[in-house]
């Protein structure tokens, strides 16, 4: 059973070799394949312009879109060509590439690969009767596993492809995915802060779910990231006091955007500020995991560039607040923060006085970039300002119209929905832009500093021998 610290981290993987006498060799890579859970070094052979005769026969069919499929015997080549079995072909022509590229010794042939640890045992069970075996080894220097992230829970498995669009997480770091799927609804209902327009981003969610999606069934998974959207937003719009805008159906409990905006906009420069600090976190245990305390010290994405945003908090916050002690603590951190990434800046560049301008230059991008990014999550403010503004338009436009007689209550109601349906599509468009924006440019470029490969194992399912062509 996975450790709670194993959740936060890629799937644990070993680097194995897949052992089989040479006599059945095929019998043990279809095992492989049928299992799933294990990436094949294919070497030179996957990209060999040679094919081997499955290969030859597949291409002869002038057809390769088939979803491959494995024999569990050998097949007849000829017999599978002419009944146009693209599909037993292909999965035939991907074991071909494979067979290639096994190492020979003797009576026995190898593959080395690399397999989640988990799976390991299960494997060497699984190729007990094929005479095949997989053996541990030691993960060769330099190397860096491949990346398998964890799909336990909803939450998780929904907000995946947010983090996959943006990269691959590198296998020695923390898997972000549900923090960063937590930050962006939140910033979303921040902006979408109406709880009419919220509720009904919870029915599509219910929607989603139910599998009544028509054209578009591969967008179920994405359900529960939808529904924390539609609650945030819900959330917001109660604290905002907007039902389709300022009806007047919902009490503000926190403030209007309209009346306050420069408290909302303190908020969410502030939030802002507190997500940046979760990121320079994040980005200090990922430096650490990949080079150890050096780098995590001195990396403008470790604690060298976490101190400097900490002394310029502190001496904005004194500033503002009129508080010397902060102020003078703020000009004593910033400073020392500016000298470890300075080091450690430095010591990259590779000294000199060319490497002491490139530093310097840098120490004054890592300075804007704080401030900047600091401010950039003001949009949470000023597009939630906007949402508002559009609903207050819209309510406007259709009371005006509500007491002029029959038709023109008539046309307020035509108003009120097709204002609520524009308002509605353009700001899910631009808050859903803008909160992806914030998480990738200002969250993410401190949370990974290099990007991982994704974790691709050989899969191709085995046909059922009631239906394997004679």
């Amino acid at each position: 059973m996975n450790s709670w610290a194993d959740r936060w981290i890629p799937t644990r993987m070993r680097r194995v070799a897949v052992v089989a006498p040479r006599a059945s060799l095929r019998d043990v890579l279809v095992h492989i394949a049928d299992a799933g859970c294990v990436e094949l070094d294919c070497g030179d052979a996957g990209g060999r312009d040679t094919l081997g005769p499955a290969g030859r026969r597949l291409r002869s069919l002038g057809s390769t879109s088939a979803g491959p499929l494995l024999s569990p015997s050998p097949p007849d080549l000829d017999v599978l060509c002419r009944q146009g079995r693209a599909d037993l072909l292909t999965g035939e022509a991907q074991l071909e590439r494979y067979r290639e590229a096994a190492v020979p010794r003797g009576e026995v042939a190898a593959l080395a690969g690399w397999c989640p640890a988990a799976d390991v045992e299960r494997l060497s069970t699984l190729l007990a009767g094929t005479g095949g075996s997989v053996v541990p080894l030691r993960t060769p220097g330099g190397a860096e596993p491949p990346t398998l992230l964890s799909d336990t829970g909803r939450l998780r498995r929904s907000s995946a492809p947010l983090v996959r669009t943006y990269g691959t997480v590198p296998y020695a770091d923390v898997d972000p995915t549900l923090p960063a799927g937590l930050a962006y609804v939140v910033m979303f209902g921040m902006m979408f802060g109406d709880a009419g327009h919220g509720l009904l981003l919870l029915a599509g969610a219910m929607l989603l779910r139910s599998g009544h999606t028509g054209r578009w069934p591969s967008l179920r998974p994405a359900w529960p990231f939808l529904a924390a959207a539609g609650l945030t937003s819900v959330m917001a719009g109660l604290a905002y006091g907007e039902f389709f805008g300022p009806t007047g159906l919902l009490p503000v409990l926190w403030l209007d955007p309209m009346d306050q905006p420069l408290r909302l906009l303190a908020t969410a420069v502030g939030f802002g500020a507190v997500l940046l600090a979760a990121a320079y976190a994040a980005g200090i245990v990922n430096r650490w995991r990949e080079g150890g305390p050096a780098r995590a010290l001195y990396a403008a994405s470790g604690l060298a560039g976490a101190t400097v945003f900490l002394g310029l908090a502190l001496l904005a916050l004194g500033v503002v607040a009129r508080l010397p002690a902060l102020t003078g603590a703020g000009l004593v951190v910033a400073p020392a923060g500016l000298v470890l990434t300075g080091a450690g800046l430095h010591a990259a560049s590779g000294g000199g006085m060319s490497g002491a301008f490139q530093t310097g230059i840098q120490l004054f991008d890592v300075v804007v970039r704080i401030g900047s990014n600091t401010v950039s999550f003001a949009r949470l403010a000023a597009f939630g300002l906007t949402h508002a503004a559009l609903g207050a338009i819209v309510w406007q436009a259709t009371t005006a119209l509500a007491g002029s007689g029959p038709a023109a209550a008539a046309a307020a109601v035509l108003v009120f929905l097709i204002g609520n349906a524009l308002t509605f599509a353009l700001e899910a468009l631009v808050a859903g832009v803008q909160a992806l924006r914030l998480e990738f440019y200002e969250l993410f470029s401190r949370v990974f500093d290099a990007q991982g490969r994704p974790f691709r194992p050989w899969h191709v399912p085995t046909q059922p021998r009631t239906e394997v062509t004679s």
